[in-house]
């Protein structure tokens, strides 16, 4: 059957065969297959959907389009963790360190940030001298020896991903289940991971609005990996409100390190617990062995201990980062830097918040990127003095806004970020936390 034929047949409600879904992955990579048909058919899927059989096949035709690291090549059992995307997700450099400090190996292939929502290796990136580039020996022996590494994904993994995704990013058909689903899981699966934890988020900020749809695609998602003989898991967390009181690259990273001594927001804090039992429950840990040792990781210091070696390990300079985080906790602003505060119209309580346009702030004073050529601005971003739930005052500090790289867009984003909260009356109250749990031996479903 040609390209055409298949197309027709998704679009008339067919289920597509294994054979016509290896054609069309197959062809597209060799370049056989013009990006207007793939759009076809991407339309086609996303308007009429594909069944778990079709979406597995397509997630193993995806992940066998390149390169493949087998399970076992970092030798002991080794952790991943995937977050579907958010605002001010900073989780990643606080349960790394936790979980390799509590002697479970940990293999972080990482993405950039693009549109709303922010990229790890940006954050990384933004540390003095870090590099992320690494090599599949460099990663692999910084692994073995520090027990954790932190790395950009090389294209020889997944191609059929990369062309899929910038394809879908311009036809509207992101919001997808199978799309997202194969898209995610088959880059993770070519990383070499023996356990995943998945970290999908739901509400605003994220692609999937409700709890109840991030929780089947974290299914779906859960078998791709449990197929491929992973050790999965998966946690349903909130993104209807920003993470963290930071926003924007190297606040984050000043951030994550509040959470490693111990004087970190409560929300992030908590997450960041809840992901890292996670991940050790996945190695094996029972339920209340992984608690109390995540709890004496950050206790003991083992965690920050880690974090600046892993820093070291990819030829960060972490004096360099403490005299950028003591200067700026001190004068409340980036030597260099610009700031603005943005104060409550009105009094009431944050009722809501729109957190993809928060991203898109942040974005806008040039802590994130339209498309991925684009200049970071590492001292770009927002502090929140006050989040969804809290009471306000009118004249009250609601968020610091800091550049260093667009001044001229401070007044126009203080205006982006007073559109996106809504104040009203009424009770102030507490944003919920994580939706559903998806552990093995932990009883939880």
């Amino acid at each position: 059957m040609g390209i055409v034929e298949i197309i027709k047949k998704k679009r008339d409600g067919g289920v597509l065969s294994e054979a016509e879904i290896h054609e069309w992955i197959g062809k597209m990579v060799k370049g056989e297959v013009p990006d207007y048909q793939s759009s076809a058919l991407l339309m086609a899927i996303f308007l009429k959907g594909m069944d778990r059989e079709e979406t597995k096949i397509l997630n193993m035709e995806m992940l066998h389009s390149g390169d493949v690291v087998a399970p076992g090549t970092f030798g002991d059992f080794v952790v991943d963790k995937h977050s579907t995307g958010g605002v001010g997700d900073k989780t990643t450099l606080v349960i790394g360190a936790i979980v390799a400090a509590c002697g479970v190996k940990v293999a972080k292939m990482s993405g950039r940030g693009l549109g709303h929502t922010g990229g790890t290796l940006d954050k990384m990136e933004s540390i003095p001298g870090v590099r992320c580039d690494l090599s599949t020996d460099e990663f692999a022996e910084k692994i073995k020896t520090l027990g954790i590494a932190i790395a950009g994904q090389t294209g020889s993994f997944a191609p059929a991903d990369k062309i899929l995704y910038a394809l879908r990013d311009v036809t509207g058909t992101v919001e997808s289940l199978p799309l997202i689903a194969s898209s995610i899981m088959s880059k993770k699966l070519a990383c070499g991971a023996d356990g995943i934890l998945l970290d999908v988020k739901y509400g605003s900020g994220a692609f999937m609005k409700t709890p109840e749809d991030a929780l089947e695609l974290a299914r779906v998602m859960v078998k791709l990996g449990e197929d491929c003989g992973r050790i999965m898991g998966a946690m349903i967390t909130n993104m209807d409100v920003p993470l963290g009181a930071n926003v924007g690259n190297l606040l984050e990273v000043f951030e994550a390190m509040d959470v490693l001594e111990g004087r970190g927001p409560k929300d992030l804090t908590e997450e960041c617990k809840e992901l890292a039992e996670g991940m050790l429950i996945l190695a094996g840990k029972d339920p209340k062995e992984a608690k109390a040792q995540v709890e004496e990781a950050l206790s003991s210091g083992k965690a920050y201990e880690l974090f600046g070696r892993l820093i070291t390990e990819q030829a960060g300079r972490v004096g360099e980062l403490e005299e950028l985080r003591t200067y700026f906790k001190e004068h409340g602003i980036f030597e260099n830097g610009y700031r603005i505060e943005v104060c409550a119209p009105a009094s009431g309580v944050i009722r809501r918040m729109d957190t993809e346009k928060v991203g898109l702030t942040s974005s806008f004073l040039g802590a994130g990127r339209e498309k991925l050529t684009d200049t970071i601005d590492p001292e770009a971003g927002i502090h929140f003095r006050k989040k969804t739930g809290e009471a306000v005052r009118e004249g009250e500090v609601l968020a610091e806004l800091f550049t260093s790289s667009r001044p001229e867009n401070l007044e126009k984003a203080s205006e982006m970020l007073l559109s996106a909260m809504e104040i009203g009356a009424g009770e102030a109250f507490e944003n919920p936390g994580t939706y559903a749990t998806i552990l093995p031996n932990s009883g939880k479903v």
